[in-house]
């Protein structure tokens, strides 16, 4: 999309603004919908494709991640062997010999190791968030990369509100995923691993016990891991209609409050909220209900061992120290698979979000680059359509085999009804769409065979919202040539009629517009991007409805301004202000995308037809 383009209206599909009760299909408003259309293994494998290529950057520190975390489990499962080694070895060793070697030894290597494993868990937050953080900013940088290359369609379909949950909510998700999420998968399964073996090692009948008590503890894992995918991938869902809801009400705010639709907007607000708020409950109902068995199946383990053991400790069959060690073992086991299937919590929601950032990034542009380009330098600017035949999408034809010549130079004026094809006409000159059938050349060479930045360079689109970006007024000039001097910035700006309005301003071509240019009137904006087209310079220019939000005033100026701007080039005009019709050099009346007038303006006013009563309206308001 060219820079000076600012989202044209469309006559093809448009997305559901604030004032719409929601998405027109059944698909979520997150775009949650579009994976559910595709085969989930087909969704599986593009999103572990995804995962595989940010991780390969990464696959040393991620490997030296995994041998820390090792290390520090096998610190911290050495403790309770330890404690046996105390009780048993190095206590009688100092009661019968007085020798406090052994104990001394087991206590400080118990020191030891438990500040080694302090600090090999603090390397392993460390080491696993650099990780995380160097593949989240490849994914940011992923998606803004991509989302800018995609076409005009897609962004006309996708709300701003799905891209926004795409770059913040589900790159989140990750985030929680990769900064603690694997680290504790993979430190939770080592100390079970660790754990078991060690109390096997130990006391194999305190093994036995714990190894029924895994039982009733998987089975409950699993309960929770089929509840909480469900319920995860509902809440994440919900959490994403939310933001939609409120980016496209705040986005659309002005037409919201013009037609006192605040209680409405409030009302279906809150209707996505409470699903938020009763999802999310009911996560926390299943998260509770898995922490409180697994609770329970792990105090009831440790009361098994502690039976067993002591009656075993009374016969005189097992050591006190081994039966404080299997205590600890059995208390610690449990605490792992409770932090697995807490991690499995992040596992879904990552999944998910996963799914869908991969769905994105799988959109292919449907205006794709040429496979064998054509440059062009010294563009005139000769246009033409040769039976062209276009369709919005897979939806009906809307240009049926359309034929149209405009030479190098000549102002070409559209007119007709809203939905007559006038946009769509100018967009695939601009390229935004392609053909179903025909051509559209530029001074010979067919639009999808020239190199996308000459054509950029070549043709221009201004449209009526004049979108500005956060920034100086020069800066926002400068979109239509980034290298351009300030010399040449304010030279552009005088040509269009602008100049002195910037200078008066308090900080002249330093001022900042704000967002979306709003310290400026719409006439100065128009202004603004008028002089960032002339500074561009194109072969080929596009105004679409560039003056029918302008008051009387406002017009007048953007008129003085329009005769310089389209001076010497190729010009497609779109307009219902026969003001600046009349100025061109031919007009064209378009109905259901078929020209049924074509001619000079004034011949056209007075030959009767369509143009001509168009014209004696816009006669008698002018007396009136």
């Amino acid at each position: 999309m060219s820079p000076m383009s600012n989202g044209p209206t469309s006559n093809g599909p448009t997305s559901n603004g604030p004032m719409s009760n929601g998405p027109t299909s059944n698909a979520p408003a997150d775009g949650a919908g579009d994976d559910l259309l595709e085969d989930p293994r087909t969704v599986r494998r593009r999103s572990l494709r995804l995962l595989g290529s940010l991780l390969r950057p990464v696959a040393r520190p991620a490997w030296w991640t995994v041998a820390i975390v090792v290390l520090a489990q096998l610190a911290v499962v050495a403790g309770p062997a330890l404690v046996a080694f105390g009780i048993d070895t190095a206590l009688p060793a100092l009661a019968d010999d007085g020798d406090a070697r052994p104990l001394v030894l087991a206590a400080g290597t118990y020191l030891v190791l438990a500040i080694g494993g302090g600090l090999l868990s603090a390397a392993v937050v460390r080491a696993s968030a650099r990780v995380s953080q160097a593949v989240l900013l490849d994914l940011r940088g992923r998606l803004f990369r991509h989302t800018q290359r995609l076409s005009l369609e897609f962004h006309e379909r996708y709300t701003s509100g799905r891209i926004i949950s795409r770059q913040t909510s589900d790159t989140d998700a990750l985030r929680e995923l990769l900064d603690g999420g694997v680290t504790t998968l993979a430190s939770s399964g080592l100390a079970m691993v660790f754990t078991a073996v060690s109390l096997a090692l130990l006391d194999w009948r305190s093994g036995l016990v714990l190894l029924v008590a895994v039982v009733p503890g998987l089975v409950l894992t699993r309960w929770f891991q089929l509840r909480s995918q469900r319920q995860y991938r509902l809440n994440r869902t919900a959490a994403a209609r939310v933001i939609v809801r409120f980016v496209e009400t705040m986005t659309g705010i002005r037409a919201v409050q013009a037609f006192r639709r605040e209680p409405h907007a409030d009302a279906v607000y809150g209707e996505e909220a409470e699903t938020y708020r009763r999802t999310t409950a009911e996560a926390i109902r299943v998260n509770g209900v898995f922490d409180t068995g697994l609770t329970l199946i792990g105090n009831v383990t440790v009361c098994g061992v502690l039976l067993a053991g002591g009656l075993r400790v009374l016969d005189g069959g097992l050591d006190v120290g081994v039966l404080v060690a299997a205590v600890l073992y059995a208390r610690r086991f449990f605490q792992p698979l409770a932090q697995i299937g807490m991690f499995y919590n992040s596992f879904q929601s990552a999944t998910a979000a996963l799914e869908k950032l991969s769905g994105l990034l799988a959109e292919e542009p449907t205006v794709p680059d040429p496979q064998s380009p054509v440059a062009l330098r010294d563009v005139r600017g000769d246009v033409r359509f040769e039976r062209v035949e276009f369709g919005y999408g897979d939806g009906p034809t809307v240009l049926p085999a359309m034929d149209l010549h405009i030479p190098a130079g000549q102002a070409l004026a559209l007119v007709g009804e809203t939905g007559a094809g006038k946009s769509t006409i100018a967009k695939l000159l601009a390229r935004f769409y392609d053909v179903r059938a025909g051509a559209v050349l530029l001074d010979g060479v067919d639009v999808r065979d020239v190199v996308p930045a000459d054509l950029r360079r070549a043709v221009v689109m201004v449209t009526q919202e004049s979108y500005l970006f956060s920034g100086s007024i020069a800066a926002n000039i400068a979109l239509g040539r980034p290298s351009a001097t300030r010399a040449e910035i304010e030279a552009a700006a005088r040509a269009v009629g602008v100049h002195e309005l910037v200078a008066a301003m308090p900080d002249g071509y330093d001022t900042e517009v704000d967002k979306r240019g709003g310290r400026l009137s719409a006439g100065q904006r128009q202004l603004v991007s008028f002089a960032r087209a002339f500074l561009a310079d194109p072969a080929v220019l596009i105004l679409d409805e560039a003056t029918s939000s302008l008051d009387v005033p406002g017009e007048a100026l953007v008129q003085r301004g329009l005769r310089t701007l389209l001076a010497g080039r190729t010009a497609v005009v779109i307009a219902h202000r026969l003001s600046t019709v009349m100025s061109s050099d031919r007009v064209l009346v378009v109905d259901g995308g078929r020209i049924v007038e074509d001619g000079a303006p004034q011949d056209l006013a007075t030959a009767g037809g369509r143009f001509g009563e168009l014209y004696d309206d816009w006669q008698s308001t002018l007396r009136t």
